[in-house]
Formats: C-alpha cells, sequence, structure tokens
C-alpha cells in the first residue's frame, strides 16, 4: 500500500529526483509517452505539481530547490511530442506483435483495447488529444495509432497540438496554485488523488457502459439461440 502511494505521489518524485527534478519530469513525460513501460507514471499530477513547486514559497516549504519554470514549459512539451512520436513510430514500424505478449505486471492487453477503442470512437485526430487526458490510454494510443496506420503528418499535427495543450495546461495549472494558494505543499497528495480520480472517469464510464451493454446482450443472444433450435 505505501508502494502505491509513493508512486501516485508526485512529492515522492519529487523527493527522489532532488536537484535534478527539472530533468526529471521532463524525462519521465517522455517514458509515460513514448515507453510501453511508462503508463504507471503520474503525468497529470506529477505536472501540476512540478508547476506548484516551481514557486518558491512551496519549494521551501518542502525543502527542495525550486523548480524552473521556463525549463519546464519548453522541455515537457518537447518530451510529450517525442514521446508520442516514438510511440507511434515503433506501432507502424512493429505492427500488431508490438502488442502480441501475455498480460503482465506492466502489460495489459486490455489498455491496448482501451486506446483503440477511443480511437475508432473519436477518430483518429480528436482521439491522439484527448488521450493526452486520460492516464495510460494516452501511453498505449500512440503506438495504437501507428499500428492502425495513421498517416505520420496527421498524427504529428495533432500529437503537437495535444502535447502542448495538456503539459502547458497541468504545469501552468499548478503554477497558479502555488502562487496562490498558502501550504500548498500540504495539498498535493490529495490534490493529486482528486486529480487521477478525475482523469480516470471516462474509461471507468465507457467500462460500465460495455458491461451493461453485455447484459443486456446476452439474454437476447440466449433467446435468439433458442429461437433457432
Amino acid at each position: 500500500m505505501d508502494v502505491l502511494l509513493n508512486l501516485l505521489d508526485p512529492k515522492w518524485w519529487l523527493s527522489m529526483l532532488g536537484a535534478f527534478a527539472t530533468i526529471g519530469v521532463i524525462a519521465m513525460i517522455f517514458a509515460e509517452t513514448g515507453l510501453l513501460v511508462g503508463f504507471f507514471l503520474p503525468g497529470d499530477s506529477l505536472l501540476v505539481c512540478a508547476g506548484i513547486f516551481c514557486t518558491a514559497s512551496a519549494a521551501q516549504a518542502f525543502g527542495i530547490p525550486p523548480l524552473n519554470l521556463t525549463a519546464l514549459l519548453i522541455g515537457t512539451p518537447l518530451a510529450a511530442i517525442c514521446g508520442a512520436q516514438l510511440g507511434h513510430y515503433l506501432g507502424a514500424k512493429v505492427g500488431r506483435k508490438l502488442f502480441e505478449r501475455p498480460d503482465s505486471r506492466f502489460f495489459k492487453q486490455e489498455h491496448v483495447r482501451k486506446a483503440e477503442y477511443y480511437f475508432n470512437k473519436f477518430g483518429p485526430a480528436k482521439a491522439v488529444i484527448i488521450a493526452r487526458f486520460m492516464p495510460i490510454v494516452r501511453t498505449f494510443m500512440n503506438p495504437v495509432a501507428g499500428v492502425l496506420e495513421m498517416d505520420a503528418r496527421k498524427f504529428f499535427v495533432w500529437n503537437v497540438a495535444g502535447g502542448i495543450l495538456w503539459v502547458e495546461s497541468m504545469v501552468l495549472l499548478g503554477y497558479f496554485l502555488g502562487s496562490k494558494v498558502e501550504n500548498i505543499d500540504r495539498f498535493v497528495l490529495p490534490g493529486a488523488i482528486v486529480i487521477i480520480v478525475l482523469s480516470v472517469l471516462p474509461i471507468v464510464r465507457e467500462v460500465l457502459k460495455e458491461r451493461r451493454a453485455a447484459r443486456v446482450a446476452a439474454p437476447r443472444g440466449r433467446h435468439a439461440r433458442q429461437r433457432i433450435q
């Protein structure tokens, strides 16, 4: 339980990174968007927290050097864009073989199916942008877009738009909160949990909708088979 809380707590990540926190945040955003094993990283809350600790008062209260806001505003969108481009490239080059492996602690076939579902539901352009704000889905959407042969130039355009919108909004939100809210460092972990919950709500809603549809379809299927017999 403690390990799970640490993984969800962006303050823990920043304390582990120490003086290299700014570079570490940029690297983690690249890993979450470009490497399939990075899906567990707390991208949204990490970006908000990084923005908070760009303010001297919040960083001092936590006992770390302030993060560099300019470096974050430049480096994190570049990392998000480059990571997504890598994911799309791998999906386009390797194809379905990229996902042909059994479920494990770091990989679930369900993650791929969910990303593909949103890709088909919203269409390529909207899916690439919307996925940025959805944990796990944003990691798998990029290679899925490559596997499904989304045009590379079209993917690049929407990848840039989505990457900038996602990263800059999260960092600037954190910086605003750090500048305006006293003792903001006390609310980082509860705030991170709230952000994560809000981010996964669309996924949970779709899963519940699918399960209800499956329960409704099952009796119809049985009745159809009985009529045939």
